[in-house]
């Protein structure tokens, strides 16, 4: 009897758990047994793993194996765990030196011909590995450049199964991947949209400023044709780029959903996602039976989620939306556990007045009686609009009034600018706090740290004690109302920077 181990790793999210694969080559009738709660993917792999081997033209063992995944209580998912099943087969079968095979970590999916495939999830997964300390981390050529992304981690590219062993039983230095350069922080492309492009909405150009500068949710209403969409895809290019452990986080999550860019191994701008609005409350939140993916709300970690008719959506879908506004994350609970995605993001919703559209004018007839209104709003429900940090709404501009606005429009790089200034403002005085923008403050330290004066708060509680404000939306005001003092570089926000900040949230105008 002969019995081998190595590890590898399991992916719950985005968080790595180690896993030991155990290997034992003994008396008892011929086949592959696999242990340790595997799904379908998984116990798929007894076929996989003996195709691949006898084709790399290394013996099968004719005896029982047993491959045990220890903890065994933690459900196994995913084709990763072939390279350490076979490595752990070929250990105990004395293909291999047992000693070799103990430390490192191997991923990797494996073809009928022993070549090694690509799996997502790499990030997770090494950054998962590199917490045990000194880790060695054999992964499939192709996910070398994103597995280089993580430091102090030995990396093993291989290609195939036979390079693989050739490596084990020499013990020589691994051999370097193809790519090396694409392990580095890749160089942002200039996006080729630009703020100056939208003529005509000078208090929504300013609402998106504010958004960028204090990472604040915004509700563009009004007709089509004015500019809502623009406006909403031009935000990414006002924001600065994402901080190392900031970029880390967006690009695991990517990699678990398997929708990180071939060409670039990290991502390093912050994400736009824009579903469309048919989309289920699983897609938007993350879901999924036998394995659980991060949703569009996942997606747009650190950037920003763009619902357009956001009224087209189902109420139920919108109002999955509230507690991860709140927490910053959202939590997908199945039958085989619950799994914890990030999820602070950006919210910008943009939304008709009417099904029909058409403003209520002499030019144009709005067809829509008062109560199709109120059930065409009211798919937006109280406590999603409560969430809402500023609220604008954007009109048909006349010939004249686009012509006069032209010589005020800024590019994106003239605003980037201020919001950079602004940001770098509100992380020097967040510095000693675990929140970054001025959206992450919490209330306790609204109302204590940050604690306004009096006379600055007194636009906010009059409005509060008349009940047109609710105490969510006075944390909610105060945490703009620091944004706006950033952007104009003061110390602490005045009466005129709440008030400012008031009307925004009300969509007074400002």
């Amino acid at each position: 009897m002969a019995v081998a181990r190595t590890r590898s790793v399991a992916l719950i999210g985005v968080t790595a758990r180690g896993i030991e694969v155990e290997a034992d080559v003994g008396n008892g009738l011929a086949g592959i047994h696999l242990i340790g709660l595997p799904d379908t993917s998984l116990s798929e792999a007894r076929d996989r793993v003996r195709s691949a081997m006898v084709n790399s033209h290394y013996p099968w063992p004719d005896a029982r194996i047993t491959v045990s995944l220890f903890p065994a209580t933690l459900p196994k998912r995913g084709s990763h765990f072939d390279l350490a099943i076979a490595v752990a087969i070929l250990g105990a079968a004395g293909a291999v030196p047992a000693d070799r095979i103990a430390t490192p970590f191997f991923l990797g999916e494996l073809g009928l011909d022993g070549r090694l495939r690509p799996v997502r999830g790499i990030l997770p997964s090494v950054l998962g590995a590199a917490k045990t300390g000194e880790a060695t981390v054999v992964v499939p050529a192709s996910n070398a450049a994103e597995a280089a992304l993580v430091p102090d981690v030995r990396v093993v590219p291989i290609h195939d199964l036979r390079q693989l062993v050739e490596w084990l039983r020499s013990g020589e230095e691994p051999p370097e991947t193809d790519e090396p350069e694409s392990a580095t922080i890749p160089v942002t492309e200039p996006s080729s949209l630009d703020l100056s492009d939208v003529a005509g909405q000078p208090l929504a150009r300013r609402a998106l400023e504010v958004c960028a500068a204090g990472g604040h949710n915004l509700w563009l209403h009004g007709p089509p044709g004015t500019g809502k969409t623009l406006l909403a895809e031009r935000l990414p290019t006002l924001l600065p780029d994402l901080e190392i452990d900031h970029a880390l986080e967006v690009t695991a999550i990517h990699s678990v959903a398997g929708v990180l860019p071939p060409s670039s191994p990290m991502i390093t701008r912050p994400p736009f996602v824009a579903p469309h609005h048919t989309a289920t409350a699983a897609a938007l939140v993350g879901g999924g039976s036998a394995v659980v993916r991060p949703g569009a709300v996942s997606l747009a970690h650190r950037g920003t989620l763009f619902l357009d008719e956001a009224p087209e959506f189902p109420r139920h879908v919108l109002d999955c939306l509230r507690q991860p506004l709140e927490s910053g994350n959202v939590n997908v609970s199945r039958a085989a556990g619950t799994v914890t995605f990030p999820a602070r993001f950006m919210l910008i919703l943009a939304a008709n007045p009417c099904p029909c559209a058409q403003p209520a004018d002499k030019s144009d007839v709005c067809e829509c009686s008062p109560s199709m209104r109120r059930r065409y709003q009211g798919r937006l429900s109280g406590p999603l609009q409560d969430r809402i940090d500023l609220k604008v709404t954007v009109a048909r501009s006349s010939k004249r009034e686009l012509m006069a606005d032209r010589q005020f429009v800024e590019t994106s790089a003239t605003v980037a600018t201020r919001v950079l200034h602004a940001r770098q403002r509100a992380a020097k005085r967040l510095d000693s706090t675990p929140w970054r923008t001025n959206a992450e403050i919490p209330p306790t330290a609204l109302h204590g740290e940050f604690r306004l004066s009096e006379a600055a708060m007194k636009p906010i509680t009059s409005c509060l004690d008349s009940g047109s404000l609710t105490a969510r939306g006075l944390d909610r005001v105060v945490r703009v109302s620091w944004t706006i003092a950033d952007l104009a570089d003061k110390d602490i926000p005045g009466e005129e920077d709440t008030a400012q900040a008031l009307a925004l949230w009300l969509g007074v105008g400002a």
